[in-house]
């Protein structure tokens, strides 16, 4: 048995196993995946973040990578791969089911995030998935000096495009809308940049062989079609997520979301939860957030297991 059973091991949980071990609780990790990191190492881990603390610009895959080695400072368990099924109350612990195994902790903090989820996909054109159509870009070389067609107006979208203007000999970005759901400064980088931006235009056909060679675009206001010589499809439309089976661990629930207070409490007692996957009023969803809800999930949980112990941890630079 461990102290701290944390689900989910993206940021949010590795900073999670960090500040279980510097508060002396044991911890482990469960998460579907293959990899540590979740979305951020599955979507975007050649995307250069720029709102984390402490790092003026960093790509996902190396933020990942700091999280893992400050987490592993304390040695916490990880089992990657395992589906969490359910969740019992036994013998004055919780025992967390897997597709695989069952584990043991005496308390149990959720960072799972969205859940586990899917990229939209573009059905009609599965055969050229792997051959030129992605739906996550995992390194940024593959496409110098590629001419590059981006589907969608998030921030993905919008970000990928800006990620990929340096190398790509050409990009044109269409979405479906006049309006774009990305970041304000983002949609203003892009259309200060020299991608060629089309909306509201929609993809009707990708055409090759065996690999993506060419893309017709539509559009959406008078049908008109036009044809473009690609050779890369990036087709950034949403995901579908799914939050497994948190409602039946009876957990209150604001749609996919976990409802907790400000001690990131669930209204389990001995159930926390930290980052993208809770709702309280005045939520924002980013990953600077997400780490100080993990620190105060973590600090609250062990003044649960030992109500001795101060909420407040001390400083870090007094622990060496």
């Amino acid at each position: 048995m461990t102290d701290v059973l944390i689900i989910g091991g993206g940021p949010t949980g590795l900073f999670t196993a960090y500040y279980a071990g510097f508060r002396g609780l044991t911890s482990r990790i469960i998460d579907s995946l293959q990899e540590l990191g979740g979305q951020v190492s599955a979507m975007y881990p050649e995307k250069l973040i720029f709102d984390v603390p402490g790092f003026p610009r960093v790509t996902g895959r190396d933020l990942v990578s700091r999280l893992v080695e400050q987490a592993f400072r304390y040695k916490p368990e990880v089992r990657l791969g395992e589906r969490v099924a359910a969740m019992r109350r036994e013998d004055g612990r919780f025992i967390v089911a897997t597709d695989t195994a069952e584990h043991a902790g005496r308390v149990v903090i959720v960072t799972s995030g969205i859940g586990m989820f899917q990229p939209r996909r573009l059905a009609r054109f599965s055969r050229f998935e792997g051959n030129g159509l992605v739906y996550f870009v995992k390194q940024l070389e593959p496409y110098r000096g590629r001419r590059v067609l981006v589907i969608g107006g998030g921030d993905s979208a919008v970000d990928w495009a800006l990620n990929l203007q340096p190398l790509a000999s050409h990009i044109t970005l269409i979405h479906r809308r006049d309006q774009f759901r990305a970041h304000e400064d983002s949609v203003r980088q892009l259309l200060a940049s020299t991608v060629v931006v089309k909306t509201p235009y929609e993809v009707a056909d990708i055409q090759g062989d065996t690999r993506v060679a060419r893309a017709v675009i539509r559009n959406s206001a008078n049908r008109a079609e036009e044809e473009l010589e690609v050779e890369a499809v990036v087709a950034c439309m949403g995901f579908v997520a799914d939050s497994g089976r948190l409602a039946e661990w009876g957990l209150q629930m604001d749609g996919h979301s976990i409802v907790v207070n400000t001690k990131m409490e669930t209204t389990v007692p001995g159930i926390y939860a930290a980052g993208d996957v809770t709702a309280y009023p005045g939520k924002v969803r980013l990953i600077a957030t997400d780490f100080g809800e993990a620190a105060t999930a973590v600090c609250n949980a062990a003044h649960f297991l030992d109500p001795a112990a101060t909420v407040f941890p001390g400083y870090s630079t007094h622990k060496g």
